[in-house]
């Protein structure tokens, strides 16, 4: 099925003072524009998929930017404003006075055809939860999955649309979204509210929602769901991993609960007594990670996907895509069994060693740090080569051209917060199984140092130190101590916080 994609290119244009409008109307590429960038005191620039242009070499004062606020509707509490009846977004940047210094216009489509690749999916009834980088296409894939659910499935469809980007500016929604119907949200902070005002007040059938991202938002959903309403929305994050890893929306997926076993209960799990358990049912059933415009991973059950991945083992994944013909094409990965290594005898492992493309990152630490602790790891030279690359936060947000092209290839990018070694090691824990384990992940390691030093603390140690962690795992390590009445406190600042267990009442 061919794609058809509209974007009212020139009513955004029109809003642009005419000395930036005409020299951007005269680029050969102009309908592939993806968003304009007005900086107080710099020149104008034209942002492009591949290049990015100055448009006058005159720097924007203040008239421009008192210019194209006089032709959009009011900024909202997000700083946030639109153009009636079309789908493009005008950011806001304000100095301390709350007067705007730039401003970001940034083109919106409406791609018809987007939700081929996982059209059986939406139709099943099933609540559904996009993932994915910002930029990939999640909101236009969801305005998409509403026009069709309210027009061709004719099914009584609300958008609960807090910043107006699903059905565009305006009391009128945009022709994109079909029949569906359009909930407005007053303040970000109250989309919760208006998602559980849709369900009590207009009998929904389906509930479209964008950016998920608060607790009281995850909370809602829950309701939503227990309702017997599916739910199709997008959450901040890349793939399942992450959502576990985030405690604000693990809920989204179950939850995820510290459970101490009994001696006897371990001993025939072949467990740690501390383990990790999903809470209760998800919210949402289905799980499509979105790895680029024409191609997905999808966890058709997410409870199941949870609970495989809560004992440390690889999870079964469904990856589609659209090829030359237009026609879906589904590869399903089974999920990889590693043979224990013979007694006696070391490096018969089956498991291909991870292949890493450090981008900005000490490449002879992070070897010397995988030699110690004895990883199967392979550092790569060329990013085509790899099945991961590792870069830093400021290489990250600079977004250099090796990062663009591992976005481009849906090579997975890990950023560091700093090139130190804790983070490092953090680092080499999450991604590498340690040799003398069956793929235990860093939550079980993070939980089996916590027990060993309640232990140590049980039998006299005054106080332990655990190894830097994230929020989300030094809670749970809290709660370990908890639970065998033992105090702790979490020390440092990121990314080297970490957690102390001690007993009483003891100061650092």
């Amino acid at each position: 099925m061919q794609k058809v994609i509209t974007d009212d290119l020139d009513a955004l244009l029109d809003i642009l003072p005419p000395h930036i409008r005409q020299p951007l109307c005269q680029q050969k590429d102009v309908s592939e524009l993806l968003e304009v960038v007005l900086d107080l005191g710099r020149p104008p620039e034209a942002r492009f998929p591949q290049r990015e242009v100055v448009l006058d070499p005159k720097e924007v004062g203040e008239q421009d930017i008192d210019y194209v606020d006089s032709h959009i509707s009011s900024f909202g509490d997000d700083n946030r404003a639109g153009i009636e009846r079309t789908l493009h977004r005008i950011s806001a940047i304000r100095n301390r006075k709350s007067r705007i210094v730039g401003l970001t216009c940034r083109v919106g489509r409406a791609v018809f055809g987007t939700i081929k690749v996982i059209e059986d999916l939406v139709e099943s009834g099933k609540s559904v939860l996009l993932l994915g980088r910002p930029g990939v296409g999640k909101t236009t894939m969801l305005r998409e999955v509403a026009r069709v659910l309210a027009d061709d499935l004719n099914k009584r469809v609300i958008i609960v649309d807090t910043s107006n980007e699903i059905a565009g500016d305006g009391d009128i929604p945009h022709p994109a979204i079909g029949h569906a119907r359009r909930m407005q949200v007053t303040t970000p902070t109250m989309q919760h509210a208006v998602m559980i005002e849709a369900v009590e007040n207009h009998m929904p059938e389906v509930i479209v929602i964008d950016e998920i991202g608060t607790e009281l938002e995850a909370q809602a959903a829950r309701t939503i769901a227990e309702r017997g309403v599916q739910l199709v929305g997008t959450a901040h994050g890349n793939t399942l991993d992450n959502l576990m890893m985030n405690p604000t929306l693990a809920d989204l997926i179950g939850g995820i609960q510290t459970v101490t076993l009994g001696d006897e209960e371990a001993k025939r799990r072949g467990t740690q007594k501390s383990i990790l358990e999903r809470m209760s049912p998800p919210t949402f059933d289905i799980v499509v990670e979105i790895q680029g415009w024409d191609k997905v991973a999808i966890h058709p059950d997410v409870g199941e996907a949870v609970d495989v991945m809560l004992r440390g083992r690889s999870v079964a994944t469904e990856t589609r895509w659209l090829d030359e013909t237009g026609k879906v094409r589904i590869e399903k990965q089974e999920p990889v069994t590693t043979k224990k290594a013979t007694k006696g005898k070391r490096g018969t492992k089956e498991d291909k060693p991870s292949k890493l493309y450090p981008f900005g990152v000490n490449r002879g630490r992070l070897g010397q740090m995988a030699k110690e602790m004895h990883l199967n790891l392979d550092i790569v030279d060329n990013l085509n080569d790899a099945n991961l690359l590792i870069t830093s936060k400021n290489y990250y947000r600079r977004k250099p051209q090796k990062v663009r092209d591992a976005e481009a290839a849906s090579v997975p990018i890990y950023v560091l917060r700093s090139n130190t070694p804790p983070q490092i090691r953090q680092l080499l824990n999450t991604i590498c199984p340690k040799e003398s384990t069956d793929r235990a992940d860093s939550l079980k390691f993070a939980l089996g140092e916590a027990e060993e030093a309640v232990s140590q603390v049980k039998r006299g140690q005054g106080a332990v130190e655990l190894s830097p962690q994230s929020a989300y795992i030094r809670r749970l390590q809290h709660l370990i101590a908890e639970r065998n009445a033992l105090s702790s406190q979490s020390l440092g600042k990121e990314p080297s916080r970490r957690v102390r267990i001690y007993k009483g009442e003891t100061k650092v």
